[in-house]
């Protein structure tokens, strides 16, 4: 959750969250015109300092897609109108087959080998051929056709032929080369901060990666069959794409070589090479081999992610009506990942942050992450879109068949939770905006990977399966996999499917969901005429006629409860606003729209309270309870509290507890806070997370206590975790104690450890700072670049107003250096928030010499804004900062006083006896 709270104050008091120097700015009394201009010149000095909030202990779900979370900075600096369409380049020649005989170098972190590829040109005779080629050190090409030059650019390969090759002839490329890969192959080495018994190497192909480790033609309009040989120590493994074809050892240099060879073609950004020492579990399903390989200090937690794989291949068979279309099916956990997983052809890579201890109960899960990644096998492996612009046929199916292995898991309301799930934190969240599904004016491909391809996709595929019918459906989709195996697809090829075999017209379908941007924003009302006996109700769309469609058209149903029945009413929706009249036999209790939860859609339902009411007891609907507790938060009077209570107590769907927790904790009202406690002992971890968040927003005397209490006995690490950062809003002593002490927990990846540094940013003082540092200092090679990066910046934004900063500089300056590119951009955005000018000269060596563009924008964006708070920071916010100190002082003295005074109170009340027990 997003959502904060904060406590009615007197003007000279202040709300928990806000920085040390805002708190002391009302109670100045300073003129008004200064304190405005004081104001305005310290909130400039703050952009861009403060971390996103926590979304209520929902990190774990960044497993459960492949690229969408890492694409957010992507999307921050999207395209505009100007940018040129984008669509699949020409191909001049058909690959064939690839091979690749590669030996990385471990140390130096480079690879060399050769790469052959066999070609066929396609409709005229080829003078020359160009490979997509990332600053690889060419060394030598030959050809089997005689070749008169070749030029290496940062970004090609060109060979130029001395006599054309003709048409539809068989020809074949060597290219010997060596490079050091800024992208695509990765290492983890324990020069970088890794165990030596995790060493290991992975690559990442999409979606333009492929070509910074091996000369390709590296788009998805390509598809050809792939050989990977690899020589590595013989005492590690090595993975890559389809069937082992060998391994042998050369006694002469220690290295073994190991083959690979994938018969089936598949796309250049699949092509997958795994090495280093790995753990291995195995299972089967049928005839098909099933193994998760893990680093060995991760192994003990490997088969609580591994658990659910043989029933995800199992369900997707029967679902889809397509056999699982490869010869195997493993997965293998990266360290620092750079998203939550990768969907190579028969070797799928994943984050290790998918590994969870069992503490954490339902909590952490790798189910969702799981069953993505195995849906890309058929959507986006064995079929994959021709260009990024389509991307939501790999992405949206891979989506919508997470859902359904959830809703064959644990039911129909779990499928229908976790679409809600996906269109109020993804979808609808993002309003109206002007970019379609099918979008060309994009200006990187990895713009493409948000939710339009993600949880919208799935939408579209949901909508279509209400409305052909489930068994139309499948018979669609396993005609589309059928028709389309083992080429590139758009989503054309889908829509000329569906309109075969059902026999309507879906152009307007896919032309307002899938080629237009927006969703419906709905008003609707209701409304009851007892002398006729007719329900009235109201459809009004509200959705800007801009950028979106204005008029959408879409079918659903109308539901009344009558007398204890359901009475549905089909409606078509087909105007901007529209009534629909239905006969009932009497005044309903319950009136529900789009009760099947079918439609992609931000709906407001006027209606009288008592309706709500209702719904919230209507045992067959579990989205209407989730939505009805929804409408009642908006309600903060005793009977809403007394009806959420009850549901956070006694509703059977996890889901509607979880909404009757969150809308108490919007109430905000005595009568909620003491409704929620009753939470704690929830049997479903998720309740009582979601319980412990909505505590941890109320601002008042005993919650800091209740907090405690619950780091202290609640035994679920990720809950612990949820009260931890909530204690970020409550200054004193024993907080700072518990915080301090949970830095040294050895919880599963550090989880309470990187909790308690959230809190201590959002307390925002400096006395954490050695404790930090001591803590840093000692377990840095222990800390995934994540959350080593994240407690960076932490250090920064404490020590930011520290007179002496030279301690931390140094410490941060040092991780400018850290063979972790991640840590070295992290380092840099710390010292711009240090905001130490002699920071500068370090930042400006790293723009300089920094190999990666990320890191060196990050020193950039450092150097700029260090210089600009040097020009733009008067003495009056210098002195500012120093009396905010000295207040914060003066305020945990006066507060301790309070503490001393109060516990002398309670010790005198409690020695004298009542004036009614002296008469007795």
């Amino acid at each position: 959750m997003n959502r904060r709270s904060h406590p009615v104050s007197t003007c000279c008091s202040s709300s928990p969250d806000n920085p040390r120097w805002m708190k002391a700015l009302a109670s100045r009394g300073a003129d008004a015109s200064l304190r405005v201009v004081l104001f305005l010149l310290a909130a400039s000095l703050l952009v861009g300092t403060g971390r996103a909030d926590e979304l209520g202990g929902e990190q774990w779900e960044e497993a459960h897609v492949c690229r969408f979370h890492e694409t957010s900075s992507y999307a921050a600096a999207s395209s505009d109108d100007s940018d040129p369409l984008k669509y699949a380049p020409d191909r001049e020649v058909d690959i064939v087959h690839i091979k690749l005989d590669v030996t990385p170098d471990f140390d130096k972190r480079t690879v060399e080998g050769t790469a052959a590829i066999q070609f066929r040109p396609i409709a005229k005779p080829l003078t020359q051929l160009r490979l997509d080629a990332v600053n690889l050190n060419i060394k030598k090409v030959r050809a089997s056709a005689e070749v008169d030059d070749f030029s290496s650019t940062s970004d090609a390969l060109t060979v130029v032929f001395r006599h054309p090759i003709s048409a539809d002839t068989d020809g074949w490329l060597e290219v010997d080369y060596s490079a050091e890969p800024r992208q695509g192959l990765y290492f983890r080495t324990p020069a970088m901060g890794y165990p030596s018994t995790d060493t290991h190497i992975w690559t990442q192909g999409e979606a333009h990666e492929a070509r910074h480790w091996f000369p390709c033609y590296d788009y998805p309009n390509e598809r050809s069959s792939t050989e990977v040989i690899c020589h590595v120590p013989v005492a590690m493994t090595v993975l890559s794409n389809g069937e082992k074809i060998s391994e042998e050892a050369d006694s002469g240099t220690n290295l073994k070589a190991v083959r690979w060879r994938q018969d089936k073609p598949h796309v250049a950004y699949l092509i997958c090479l795994v090495a280093g020492h790995f753990e291995k579990l195995e299972k089967r399903h049928r005839d098909i081999p099933l193994a998760y390989y893990v680093q060995p200090s991760l192994a003990p937690y490997a088969k609580n992610s591994f658990r659910d794989t043989d029933d995800i291949m199992a369900f997707f068979e029967q679902e889809i009506g397509v056999p699982f279309p490869w010869n195997k099916y493993y997965q293998v956990t990266i360290q620092d990942f750079t998203a939550g997983g990768m969907e190579n052809t028969t070797l799928t890579t994943l984050t290790h942050n998918t590994l969870f201890d069992e503490a954490t109960e339902n909590i952490h899960s790798s189910r969702g992450l799981d069953a993505h990644e195995m849906a890309h096998q058929w959507f986006g492996d064995y079929v994959t879109c021709k260009d990024w612009s389509h991307l939501w046929l790999n992405e949206g199916f891979a989506t919508y068949y997470a859902h359904l292995h959830e809703g064959h898991q644990f039911g129909p309301d779990a499928l229908k939770y976790s679409l809600y799930q996906d269109a109020k934190r993804s979808v609808l969240t993002h309003g109206n905006d002007d970019k379609a599904i099918v979008y060309r004016k994009y200006g990187n491909a990895m713009e493409q990977f948000d939710y339009r391809a993600y949880p919208k996709g799935s939408w579209v595929l949901h909508m279509l399966r209400c409305r052909l019918g489930e068994d139309l459906y499948r018979r669609c989709v396993k005609t589309y996999l059928e028709r389309h195996a083992l080429t590139s697809v758009v989503t054309e090829d889908l829509n000329a499917v569906i309109e075969e075999l059902s026999g309507e017209s879906f152009d307007r379908f896919f032309d307002q969901w899938v080629y237009h941007p927006g969703h419906p924003d709905l008003k609707v009302s209701y409304d009851w005429n007892a002398a006729t006996k007719l329900a009235k109700v109201t459809v009004q769309q509200t959705q800007s006629a801009e950028h979106a469609v204005p008029v959408f058209h879409f079918d659903t149903k109308l539901r009344f409860i009558v007398d204890g029945k359901a009475v549905d009413h089909l409606i078509e929706v087909r105007q901007r606003k529209q009534e629909f009249h239905v006969p009932l036999n009497g005044q309903p209790t319950i009136v529900r729209f789009d009760p099947e939860f079918t439609l992609l859609a931000h709906v407001d339902f006027n209606k009288s309270d008592a309706f709500w009411f209702a719904q919230l007891k209507q045992a067959d609907d579990a989205m209407g309870r989730v939505f009805a507790c929804e409408h009642l938060a908006d309600r903060k009077t005793k009977a809403s509290v007394e009806a959420l209570e009850a549901s956070l107590n006694d509703d059977p769907f996890y889901g509607v507890r979880i909404a009757a927790a969150s809308s108490l904790g919007k109430i905000h009202t005595d009568d909620a806070f003491a409704a929620l406690q009753a939470g704690l002992d929830d049997q479903d971890a998720r309740v009582r997370r979601e319980v412990a968040d909505e505590l941890g927003k109320f601002y008042r005397t005993e919650t800091p206590d209740l907090l405690e209490k619950i780091v202290t006995r609640e035994a679920n690490p990720a809950i612990r975790a949820v009260a931890l950062r909530a204690l970020g809003r409550f200054h004193g002593p024993r907080t700072n104690q518990l915080l301090v002490a949970n830095l040294e927990d050895q919880s599963f990846r550090h989880e309470l450890a990187n909790a308690a540094i959230d809190a201590m940013e959002k307390l925002d003082d400096p006395l954490f700072v050695p404790h930090l540092m001591k803590h840093l200092q000692e377990h840095t090679d222990r800390l995934s670049a994540r959350d080593l990066g994240q407690a960076l910046q932490t250090l920064a934004q404490l020590q930011r107003d520290a007179d002496d900063k030279n301690q931390v500089r140094e410490f941060l300056q040092s991780k400018l250096t850290d063979s972790r590119r991640q840590i070295r951009a992290a380092a840099a955005r710390a010292l711009g928030s240090l905001g130490d000018p002699r920071a500068i000269a370090a930042l400006e060596i790293v723009t300089d010499t920094e190999p990666h563009d990320s890191t060196a924008n990050a020193a950039k964006s450092a150097v700029d804004r260090l210089r600009q708070e040097k020009k733009v920071v008067p003495d009056e916010v210098v002195e500012l900062r120093k009396s905010v100190a000295e207040l914060q002082k003066d305020k945990d003295s006066l507060r301790k006083d309070i503490d001393e005074l109060k516990s002398q109170l309670e010790a005198i009340q409690s020695s004298v006896k009542p004036a009614t027990d002296e008469k007795q």
